[in-house]
């Protein structure tokens, strides 16, 4: 199958024997980078609204799966030839789908006052994979994402969306696993507004990059030249909530901070000082320190040093 539209972060797409893969890269004309999430199984505990039922993949079985037999799409991240693609499922495309059937989905989209096109749904729901414990993961578009930002942060103050509780702040805690202790996570994330509960369901909206934006993506890995802590000052933050999140910052040696890792994204604003640990890379004329170098970036960490302060 190939696509008619560019196949972008956020969507998924199905190899030749029903194999799901999150997409996880913008760079997919030739070669889509993803990562295996469903795959066929008799014994699976999702169920497709056909009936046919799926295992659903961590990280780590879901590369060594793919490292033991299918090794040909094995990498940083796995590459399936977009010659291959059975089937590619765009969330802005199927959103209108999901909330036909799933409420909690029809009622942010309600709340979300967004144009056409511009607002999706991802994750097991965009598969059809859903059970009674998924979050919803919604995805937002270019500039609009801060639109919903501010919607988010407005229906919490209106009682709209419920605001998250202390119990789901340590669950996402003990999900995340950050380097950084629970006080300080939970304050660089209150501010964030990317997240809420709607009918007791946890739901973020996730930024993607419009179609007319996927080029000049921050290109692959660099030549390493070691790990290094930094302070920085962050010159701009638009791109801080995309994968991966994007820090231009000043300092004498480094000029972005990149963070691999949702954990991270939308951790400071311009003007704020920040502490990073990571690993340096040399792209071309330029250094960057990169956090998520591994899963779940032990060692790795961002923190805003001003709201840490105030």
């Amino acid at each position: 199958m190939v696509p008619v539209l560019p196949i972008r972060l956020r969507d998924f797409v199905e190899d030749p024997d029903g194999w799901i893969y999150a997409v996880s890269t913008y760079d997919n004309d030739r070669n889509v980078g993803c990562v295996l999430r469903y795959v066929p199984d008799s014994q699976g505990d999702r169920v497709n609204p056909a009936g046919q039922r799926y295992h659903k993949y961590d990280f780590e079985d879901a590369y060594a799966r793919i490292a033991r037999e299918k090794p040909a799409y094995a990498g940083l991240v796995q590459r399936i030839p977009v010659t291959d693609l059975r089937r590619v499922l765009k969330p802005d495309v199927e959103i209108y789908r999901i909330a036909t059937s799933h409420d909690r989905v029809r009622k942010l989209l309600h709340l979300f006052d967004l144009p056409q096109g511009t607002i999706g749904c991802t994750g097991s729901l965009l598969c059809g994979l859903d059970n009674e414990t998924s979050d919803i993961d919604m995805v937002v578009y270019g500039r609009h994402w801060f639109d919903a930002q501010a919607q988010v942060k407005r229906g919490i103050d209106e009682g709209k969306i419920e605001g998250m509780s202390q119990d789901m702040w340590r669950k996402v805690y003990k999900k995340r696993k950050p380097e950084i202790p629970f006080e300080a996570f939970v304050l660089h994330e209150q501010r964030k507004w990317n997240r809420g509960q709607i009918d007791g369901t946890y739901f973020d909206i996730l930024y993607t990059r419009t179609y007319n934006d996927c080029k000049g993506v921050p290109a692959g890995k660099g030549e390493i030249l070691g790990k290094e802590t930094i302070e920085a000052r962050v010159t701009d933050a638009s791109l801080a909530f995309d994968n991966p999140a994007v820090y231009s910052v000043k300092h004498e040696s480094v000029s972005k901070v990149l963070s691999f890792t949702h954990t991270y994204s939308g951790q400071a604003l311009p003007g704020e000082t920040i502490e990073a640990c990571g690993v340096v890379e040399q792209h071309g004329h330029e250094r960057w320190l990169i956090v998520g170098t591994t899963r779940e970036a032990r060692g790795e960490y961002i923190i805003s040093k001003t709201l840490l302060g105030r």
